[in-house]
């Protein structure tokens, strides 16, 4: 840690630094900005893309488990058991807080 605090420490003091206004403009894909710099975001959108990242992580945890079950045995079936109830848990504070995007009780 040391050692990459000192490099980049001395990076940032070797370096030229010449900040030109070009240098400092947003960047969007290679085309000039245009517009406003600031937009809002539904933070709905966020909340889903947290909530895939969540489950995503749960299918790597579970199909090594499930290709290898009899090693595990009973201990690894309750472990898993356990594991999945916390993650409907967590799922069930989601539906509701009404924060699936699929949630049918809206619609009534």
């Amino acid at each position: 840690m040391l050692l990459v605090s000192a490099f980049l420490g001395l990076g940032s003091l070797l370096r030229p630094s010449r900040n030109t206004p070009q240098k400092v403009m947003n960047y969007e894909s290679g085309f000039d900005p245009q517009g406003d710099m600031w937009s809002q975001s539904n933070i709905r959108y966020y909340v889903f893309a947290l909530m895939f990242v969540l489950f995503d992580v749960e299918a790597v945890f579970i199909f090594p488990w499930a290709t290898r079950l009899e090693v595990y045995g009973v201990f690894g079936l309750v472990e898993m058991a356990i594991f999945i109830f916390i993650l409907a848990l967590g799922l069930f504070y989601a539906w509701r807080k009404r924060l699936l995007p699929m949630d049918l009780s809206r619609r009534r």
